[in-house]
Protein backbone atom coordinates (compact mmCIF):
# COMPACT_ATOMS: atom_id res chain seq x y z
CA UNK A 1 0.00 0.00 0.00
CA UNK A 2 1.24 3.52 -0.94
CA UNK A 3 2.33 5.73 2.02
CA UNK A 4 0.23 8.76 1.74
CA UNK A 5 1.85 12.06 3.16
CA UNK A 6 -0.35 14.70 3.73
CA UNK A 7 0.80 18.45 3.28
CA UNK A 8 -1.46 19.39 6.41
CA UNK A 9 -3.52 18.24 9.43
CA UNK A 10 -6.40 18.64 7.58
CA UNK A 11 -6.03 17.02 4.53
CA UNK A 12 -5.14 14.07 7.15
CA UNK A 13 -8.38 14.50 8.36
CA UNK A 14 -10.49 14.82 6.12
CA UNK A 15 -8.94 11.73 4.32
CA UNK A 16 -8.35 9.74 7.42
CA UNK A 17 -10.56 11.12 10.48
CA UNK A 18 -9.46 12.48 13.39
CA UNK A 19 -8.37 9.47 15.08
CA UNK A 20 -5.69 9.42 12.51
CA UNK A 21 -4.45 12.08 13.69
CA UNK A 22 -1.44 12.78 16.57
CA UNK A 23 -1.88 15.05 19.58
CA UNK A 24 0.41 17.86 17.81
CA UNK A 25 -1.98 17.40 14.93
CA UNK A 26 -4.97 17.89 16.67
CA UNK A 27 -3.52 20.71 18.59
CA UNK A 28 -2.63 22.38 15.44
CA UNK A 29 -5.91 22.33 13.94
CA UNK A 30 -7.68 23.86 17.18
CA UNK A 31 -4.99 26.97 17.01
CA UNK A 32 -5.04 26.81 13.08
CA UNK A 33 -2.12 29.14 12.63
CA UNK A 34 1.47 29.62 13.91
CA UNK A 35 3.95 32.68 13.94
CA UNK A 36 5.65 34.34 10.98
CA UNK A 37 8.55 31.86 12.51
CA UNK A 38 6.55 29.10 12.84
CA UNK A 39 3.98 26.92 11.52
CA UNK A 40 1.08 25.64 14.00
CA UNK A 41 2.33 22.53 13.78
CA UNK A 42 5.46 23.56 15.64
CA UNK A 43 3.72 26.19 17.87
CA UNK A 44 1.65 23.27 19.08
CA UNK A 45 4.67 21.33 19.80
CA UNK A 46 5.90 24.53 22.00
CA UNK A 47 2.56 24.46 23.75
CA UNK A 48 2.55 20.75 24.27
CA UNK A 49 6.21 21.08 25.98
CA UNK A 50 4.76 23.65 27.88
CA UNK A 51 2.37 21.59 29.77
CA UNK A 52 5.10 19.48 31.48
CA UNK A 53 4.07 15.99 30.89
CA UNK A 54 6.60 15.11 28.75
CA UNK A 55 4.67 16.17 25.63
CA UNK A 56 1.41 14.69 26.23
CA UNK A 57 -1.99 16.38 25.47
CA UNK A 58 -2.66 15.56 29.06
CA UNK A 59 -0.43 18.28 30.11
CA UNK A 60 -2.93 20.97 28.62
CA UNK A 61 -4.43 20.28 31.56
CA UNK A 62 -1.63 22.04 33.83
CA UNK A 63 -1.55 25.33 32.04
CA UNK A 64 -3.47 28.41 33.12
CA UNK A 65 -4.99 31.02 30.88
CA UNK A 66 -1.78 33.25 31.73
CA UNK A 67 0.38 30.12 31.54
CA UNK A 68 -0.74 29.78 27.70
CA UNK A 69 -0.85 33.92 26.83
CA UNK A 70 2.82 34.11 28.22
CA UNK A 71 3.56 31.27 25.07
CA UNK A 72 5.10 33.31 22.22
CA UNK A 73 1.61 32.90 19.34
CA UNK A 74 -0.88 32.67 21.87
CA UNK A 75 -3.10 35.24 22.36
CA UNK A 76 -6.33 35.60 24.47
CA UNK A 77 -8.76 33.64 21.37
CA UNK A 78 -6.16 31.03 21.24
CA UNK A 79 -5.83 30.13 24.91
CA UNK A 80 -9.91 30.43 24.95
CA UNK A 81 -10.13 27.92 22.81
CA UNK A 82 -7.37 26.05 24.12
CA UNK A 83 -9.00 26.62 27.77
CA UNK A 84 -12.28 25.51 26.15
CA UNK A 85 -11.22 22.07 24.59
CA UNK A 86 -9.46 21.09 27.77
CA UNK A 87 -12.59 22.02 29.69
CA UNK A 88 -14.94 20.34 27.12
CA UNK A 89 -13.19 17.06 26.94
CA UNK A 90 -13.15 17.23 31.29
CA UNK A 91 -17.00 17.62 31.12
CA UNK A 92 -17.52 14.82 28.65
CA UNK A 93 -15.46 12.26 30.29
CA UNK A 94 -17.18 12.89 33.79
CA UNK A 95 -20.16 12.71 32.36
CA UNK A 96 -19.25 8.88 30.66
CA UNK A 97 -17.61 8.37 34.66
CA UNK A 98 -20.55 9.26 35.92
CA UNK A 99 -23.15 6.55 35.04
CA UNK A 100 -20.47 4.18 36.68
CA UNK A 101 -20.05 5.81 40.08
CA UNK A 102 -20.62 4.58 43.22
CA UNK A 103 -20.67 6.73 46.07
CA UNK A 104 -20.21 3.78 48.60
CA UNK A 105 -17.34 2.89 46.78
CA UNK A 106 -13.96 5.29 47.70
CA UNK A 107 -12.07 4.12 44.44
CA UNK A 108 -15.26 5.10 42.41
CA UNK A 109 -15.75 8.36 43.72
CA UNK A 110 -11.47 9.22 43.25
CA UNK A 111 -11.63 7.81 39.97
CA UNK A 112 -14.62 10.26 38.82
CA UNK A 113 -12.73 13.66 40.19
CA UNK A 114 -9.06 12.90 39.73
CA UNK A 115 -8.49 14.75 36.60
CA UNK A 116 -10.78 17.15 37.88
CA UNK A 117 -8.85 18.21 40.99
CA UNK A 118 -5.41 16.26 40.81
CA UNK A 119 -3.62 19.68 38.82
CA UNK A 120 -4.52 21.87 41.02
CA UNK A 121 -2.02 23.98 42.51
CA UNK A 122 -4.23 24.86 45.78
CA UNK A 123 -6.14 22.49 47.95
CA UNK A 124 -10.04 22.93 47.16
CA UNK A 125 -12.42 20.89 49.01
CA UNK A 126 -15.61 19.63 47.13
CA UNK A 127 -19.10 18.73 49.51
CA UNK A 128 -20.86 15.86 47.87
CA UNK A 129 -24.53 16.02 48.39
CA UNK A 130 -26.28 12.21 48.90
CA UNK A 131 -29.71 11.07 48.80
CA UNK A 132 -31.48 8.02 50.86
CA UNK A 133 -30.64 5.61 48.04
CA UNK A 134 -27.12 6.73 47.75
CA UNK A 135 -27.36 8.83 44.47
CA UNK A 136 -25.25 12.19 44.06
CA UNK A 137 -27.53 15.34 43.94
CA UNK A 138 -25.19 17.90 44.14
CA UNK A 139 -21.48 18.88 44.12
CA UNK A 140 -20.41 22.01 46.01
CA UNK A 141 -17.06 23.94 45.76
CA UNK A 142 -16.73 24.62 49.58
CA UNK A 143 -13.07 25.92 49.98
CA UNK A 144 -10.35 26.75 48.07
CA UNK A 145 -7.36 27.55 50.40
CA UNK A 146 -3.73 28.24 50.44
CA UNK A 147 -1.30 26.10 49.04
CA UNK A 148 -0.57 24.29 51.77
CA UNK A 149 -4.43 24.40 53.83
CA UNK A 150 -7.69 25.01 53.09
CA UNK A 151 -10.03 26.21 55.62
CA UNK A 152 -13.45 23.96 56.10
CA UNK A 153 -16.30 25.30 57.90
CA UNK A 154 -19.07 22.55 59.51
CA UNK A 155 -21.90 25.03 59.45
CA UNK A 156 -21.22 25.70 55.87
CA UNK A 157 -21.44 21.88 54.86
CA UNK A 158 -24.23 21.58 56.72
CA UNK A 159 -26.34 24.53 55.75
CA UNK A 160 -25.92 22.89 51.97
CA UNK A 161 -27.11 19.44 53.77
CA UNK A 162 -30.11 20.70 54.78
CA UNK A 163 -31.13 23.33 52.45
CA UNK A 164 -30.53 20.33 50.04
CA UNK A 165 -32.26 17.61 51.89
CA UNK A 166 -29.57 15.97 51.68
CA UNK A 167 -29.17 11.89 53.53
CA UNK A 168 -25.18 12.16 53.72
CA UNK A 169 -22.13 13.96 52.84
CA UNK A 170 -18.97 12.96 51.36
CA UNK A 171 -15.85 15.17 51.60
CA UNK A 172 -13.24 15.46 48.92
CA UNK A 173 -10.03 17.23 48.70
CA UNK A 174 -6.37 17.13 46.71
CA UNK A 175 -2.97 17.16 48.19
CA UNK A 176 -1.31 19.33 45.30
CA UNK A 177 1.98 18.05 46.95
CA UNK A 178 0.73 14.73 45.18
CA UNK A 179 0.93 12.61 48.53
CA UNK A 180 -2.76 11.85 49.49
CA UNK A 181 -1.56 11.13 53.49
CA UNK A 182 -3.61 12.99 55.77
CA UNK A 183 -2.29 15.60 57.69
CA UNK A 184 -3.47 15.99 61.39
CA UNK A 185 -5.72 18.76 60.31
CA UNK A 186 -7.34 16.45 57.57
CA UNK A 187 -7.66 13.95 60.31
CA UNK A 188 -9.15 15.93 62.94
CA UNK A 189 -11.40 18.18 60.74
CA UNK A 190 -12.59 14.96 59.54
CA UNK A 191 -13.91 13.73 62.79
CA UNK A 192 -15.21 17.27 63.49
CA UNK A 193 -17.53 16.71 60.66
CA UNK A 194 -18.59 13.41 61.68
CA UNK A 195 -19.64 14.15 64.86
CA UNK A 196 -21.59 16.78 63.64
CA UNK A 197 -23.14 14.53 61.18
CA UNK A 198 -24.30 12.29 64.14
CA UNK A 199 -25.59 15.35 65.82
CA UNK A 200 -27.39 16.42 62.54
CA UNK A 201 -28.34 12.73 61.45
CA UNK A 202 -26.59 13.70 57.92
CA UNK A 203 -23.67 11.36 58.37
CA UNK A 204 -20.61 11.83 56.91
CA UNK A 205 -20.06 8.96 54.53
CA UNK A 206 -16.60 9.48 53.73
CA UNK A 207 -13.20 12.15 53.04
CA UNK A 208 -11.37 11.98 50.47
CA UNK A 209 -7.92 13.00 49.54
CA UNK A 210 -6.60 12.53 46.31
CA UNK A 211 -3.15 13.14 45.37
CA UNK A 212 -1.01 12.37 41.74
CA UNK A 213 -3.16 9.48 40.30
CA UNK A 214 -3.69 8.13 43.96
CA UNK A 215 -5.91 8.82 46.77
CA UNK A 216 -6.67 7.50 50.39
CA UNK A 217 -10.24 7.39 52.06
CA UNK A 218 -10.25 8.20 55.72
CA UNK A 219 -13.62 6.14 55.96
CA UNK A 220 -10.91 3.34 55.11
CA UNK A 221 -8.17 4.49 57.23
CA UNK A 222 -11.09 4.37 60.59
CA UNK A 223 -11.75 8.09 61.11
CA UNK A 224 -14.86 7.98 59.90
Amino acid sequence: MTDRRFDTPYEKFLELGPGSLTDTELLAIIIRNGTRDEDAHELAMRILSAGDDEGRIIGLQKLSFDDLTAIKGIGKVKAMCIGCIVELSMRMAMQNKKKVLMLNNPESIADYFMEQVRHLEQENVLLLLVDTKCNLMKVVNLSKGSINASIVSVRDIYINAVGSKASGVILIHNHPSGDPTPSRNDIDITQKIRKAGEIMEIPLLDHIIIGDRRYVSLKQGGYV
